[in-house]
């Protein structure tokens, strides 16, 4: 049995975009994606990045949720360091309270950007050293079992917002695995520790109240149009997109320009980010993506694609919710 395709929207800002337009199309990709019949879409925090327009991922979720009426939508993930616990439980009790049985929580310790943005979030050097301790804090709040006394979250007391854990290296596997939470791992991105940061996941698992057994849900990026040379195409023009993305610096770069930094050695690094994508017709997407969920031992699948032609991106996700037999299931 074929394992469930969920989306995690970059919610990019397009060449010639306004976030307003990124939040459309968001908006519009939820409607879509919720009768294709994908489980889930899952919206990132990220600071200081003019591209992508997902930064307050409860706001975004409350909007998406007003707009659409059973998807389930979460955060993959909010960056757990940059808040405070309570505050997150506050929000995101909230949009349970709003939404029922529709939110997720994943968390993250990476702080989503860069130095200077760390400083103007208030963010200390410590803060991750401290996210087990927050994890459990903030888990403490949504079950109505407050770990700081005479303190709840209001809404948020009682709501048992499921908990994933975000990672892409052994540390989250190890804390997931700990305290018996869905672990979901970055392999859309950083697809290096993959294999290992899943078995050690799974063979330290220690079952939770949430939780009876392991469940993995691997990132992946996917590129499907109606034949192979099309979908190749768009994949040319992602890979080029992320050579100004990562290294641009301000600058643009000519395709010709593109194409000769991803030859050179600067360029691997942003081929091995997009090591693990499906890319062709829907067949070939399908296969490819039957083959990763059984190489990332995955029970679940989160689909990212970067696809710049909005229409292109659209449809994308169409084809392949077809070809996986979404809508049947």
């Amino acid at each position: 049995m074929a394992v469930p395709l969920s989306i995690l929207d970059l919610a990019h800002i397009g060449t010639g975009e306004t976030a307003g337009d990124s939040l459309e199309a968001s908006v519009t990709l939820a409607q879509h994606a919720e009768e294709w019949g994908y489980r889930r879409i899952w919206y990132a925090e990220h600071h200081n990045m003019p591209t992508i327009a997902s930064s307050a991922t409860s706001v975004l979720i409350a909007h998406v949720a007003a707009h659409t009426s059973r998807i389930r939508l979460g955060a993959g993930g909010v960056m757990l360091p940059n808040h405070a616990p309570l505050t997150i439980a506050e929000q995101y009790g909230t949009l349970e309270t709003l939404h029922p049985g529709r939110i997720d929580l994943g968390l993250g310790r990476a702080p989503g950007s860069d130095q200077k943005t760390m400083w103007a979030l208030r963010r200390d050097a410590a803060s991750a050293d401290r996210f087990p301790q927050d994890v459990l804090e903030l888990q403490g709040y949504l079950t109505g079992e407050s770990r700081v006394p005479g303190v709840d979250a209001t809404p948020g007391k009682g709501t048992n917002v499921p908990l994933y854990i975000l990672g892409s290296s052994l540390f989250g596997a190890r804390l997931a695995a700990a305290l018996g939470l869905p672990y979901s791992f970055a392999s859309h991105f950083a697809p290096d520790a993959l294999s290992e940061a899943v078995s050690l996941y799974r063979r330290e698992f220690q079952p939770s109240e949430q939780l009876a057994e392991p469940y993995v849900i691997a990132g992946v990026n996917a590129i499907v149009a109606e034949d192979t040379e099309t979908a190749q195409q768009l994949f040319t023009e992602v890979k080029r997109a992320r050579v100004g993305l990562f290294l641009g610096r301000g600058r643009t770069f000519t395709p010709e320009e593109a194409d000769a930094v991803l030859q050179a050695p600067a360029g691997r690094q942003i081929l091995n980010m997009v090591k693990y994508t499906a890319v062709g017709n829907p067949a070939e997407a399908r296969d490819y993506l039957a083959w990763f969920a059984d190489h990332a031992q995955a029970d679940e699948l989160i689909v990212a694609s970067s696809v710049t032609d909005r229409k292109a991106w659209l449809r994308s996700y169409e084809l392949l919710a077809d070809a996986w037999g979404l809508a049947a299931s």
